[in-house]
């Protein structure tokens, strides 16, 4: 029994992993609203060594619209605001010497259509992701079973199991799809 539910844990980690790195991501689109999630990703050149913006910065969002970059070290500001431009975010900081102010546009339908494209292609390999963990865990069973480790009826309900936790981390990345699309066409 104990090697069926080391099984089942380890599909639940897995899966688990693939949900928040999912959500991770999901945090990073830009969709007409600020929020300091979306500057994660973002990396300055800061004495030579690629950093974290949100490791040189205090990052708030004062408005609906809006991302103030509050910079620990004022010398590092010039190199911040060169990251933001450089990033795939498309915005232009305004530098007024001691901080950055992000203005975050209002998003066109097109833009809106390609970000949801975006959410589901995103969702739909992160789909791919878990599906290939009970693949490989069924697969792991199967062997146990042939080899005699593993009763028949036993991994009979581990597969079922495993199924159980598949539908239920699958929910999950479909409710997080969802919930980012609401967001992303909500105007």
């Amino acid at each position: 029994m104990d090697l069926t539910a080391d099984l089942l844990k380890e599909t639940g980690d897995r899966m688990g992993k693939t949900v928040s790195t999912l959500s991770k991501d999901l945090a990073t689109l830009r969709a007409g609203r600020a929020t300091p999630a979306l500057l994660d990703r973002i990396t300055v050149d800061y004495y030579g060594t690629p950093t974290p913006l949100n490791q040189l910065a205090g990052i708030s969002a004062p408005e609906p619209r809006l991302l103030v970059i509050q910079p620990w070290d004022k010398s590092a500001l010039k190199d911040m605001e060169k990251a933001i431009q450089k990033s795939d975010l498309g915005l232009n900081p305004t530098n007024d010497g001691t901080i950055l102010r992000l203005a975050i546009p209002q998003l066109t339908r097109e833009r809106r259509a390609d970000l949801v494209k975006v959410v589901r292609k995103k969702t739909e390999e992160a789909k791919v992701a878990v599906r290939n963990i009970r693949r490989e865990i069924i697969e792991s069973i199967r062997e146990l079973s042939k080899d005699g480790e593993l009763p028949e009826d036993s991994a009979h309900r581990t597969q079922d199991e495993v199924q159980k936790i598949t539908d239920r981390h699958i929910n999950q990345l479909e409710a997080l799809a969802e919930s980012k699309e609401k967001e992303i066409m909500e105007v």
